[in-house]
């Protein structure tokens, strides 16, 4: 089974992040490649290191035209099986490419779908035709959770076309031995006694940390360390500066070793509403952490007690300075257990249930056609 996927990019954001561990968790009998339409970054790098071909088609922009027959010349060389396609951009691109190179079985997984927004843009009525009109040229869209299935229903894709299957994450890798998190501290200038509140994502309006920023000032001493990087690192080191807690403020940019930085915090906040799935909330579950967070459909789509560390809140600043200093100024002792969330979203069995629909797509689909494949 030859899959190919196509992304619009390959920087260290979520869906990035969730296509290079799926990668290797498929099963065996899936053989991946990567196209991405444009800024091959630091997960081009991992995927290319781990032996999977990543090619650069190298589009200039949103109405590069020209990368349409490059895509579809690489499609047919590569005698695809499957045809996969993340976010928006690719999606558009890829399933046409897909279709104009004869292969039937197309899917695209759709991360971060909201009612009015997509990939954190507004939608309006010619985006949201533009997109309805390339899913109809694939076979299935996968939503990563129940609530983007509902979004979907509501745009008005069909339900028979649409599979939910959720991201999932390297449970094993969080498991940082405790011991080791006085020295991460070190690396950081943080001593072992301080609170640390962390953060995790694309530093973007959707994240909110401008709440945790303003809500640390309750916290004497307590230092807040978000791991991200993205066009709101000035506004929010500027918020910081101004609440005379600059110094408190670690803005450490993006980063590969996030499970060992999470190791180093005392609780993990996640303020957003606009998640999709919550990737950082089920991390922090899964490096022991007690979490704070206003919108994690992960969770909400399991009983209360598959997360009983995670405790969900308004988007306030006021919210979340009660939460905090409930659990601080005292450092984290030992790390919490880890709950049957994480277990339930490991991404060896969510890997193998995308396995499981490539197979049942390439059954349906059948040989491709004479002379569509050269």
């Amino acid at each position: 089974m030859r899959v190919l996927h196509v992304i619009t990019g390959l920087a260290a954001g979520g869906a990035e992040q969730q296509l290079l561990l799926t990668i290797r968790h498929l099963p065996s009998s899936v053989d991946c490649e990567v196209a991405t339409l444009t800024n091959p970054g630091s997960v081009a790098a991992a995927l290319r290191a781990d032996g999977v071909t990543v090619h650069d088609l190298a589009m200039r922009g949103n109405r590069d035209l020209a990368v349409l027959p490059r895509l579809v010349r690489l499609i047919r060389r590569g005698r695809y099986d499957v045809v996969h396609t993340h976010l928006y951009r690719a999606g558009l691109y890829g399933r046409l490419a897909a279709r104009l190179a004869g292969v039937r079985a197309v899917l695209a997984t759709e991360h971060s779908l909201h009612a009015g927004t997509i990939e954190g843009r507004p939608v309006g009525a010619g985006v949201k035709s533009l997109y309805l009109a390339a899913e109809r040229l694939g076979v299935t869209t996968v939503a990563v959770s129940g609530r983007v299935a509902g979004t979907l229903a509501a745009w008005g894709v069909p339900g028979q076309r649409v599979a939910v299957l959720p991201n999932g994450i390297e449970a094993a890798g969080f498991a940082v031995p405790w011991e080791q998190r006085v020295e991460i501290r070190r690396k950081l200038g943080l001593s072992a006694e301080a609170f640390v509140v962390g953060a995790v994502g694309r530093l973007v309006p959707g994240k909110r940390f401008d709440v945790l920023v303003s809500a640390l000032t309750v916290l004497p001493g307590a230092v807040l360390l978000l791991v991200g990087e993205g066009p709101e690192r000035a506004a929010l080191t500027e918020l910081a500066r101004t609440l005379g807690i600059g110094s408190r403020v670690l803005l450490i940019g993006e980063r590969t070793d996030v499970p060992e930085l999470l190791s180093a915090m005392d609780v993990l906040a996640a303020p957003s509403v606009e998640e999709t799935f919550g990737l950082a909330v089920l991390e922090g579950l899964a490096a022991g952490l007690p979490v704070l967070h206003s919108g994690c459909p992960a969770l909400e789509e399991l009983p209360a007690e598959a997360a009983p560390g995670a405790r969900k809140l308004p988007s306030t600043v006021a919210a979340y300075q009660e939460a905090l200093l409930a659990l601080g100024p005292a450092p984290l002792a030992v790390p919490l257990p880890r709950p049957p969330a994480v277990a339930h979203y490991d991404i060896v069995r969510t890997a193998g249930q995308l396995g499981e629909l490539y197979e049942r797509l390439g059954r349906a689909a059948g040989p491709v056609p004479a002379g569509m494949e050269s």
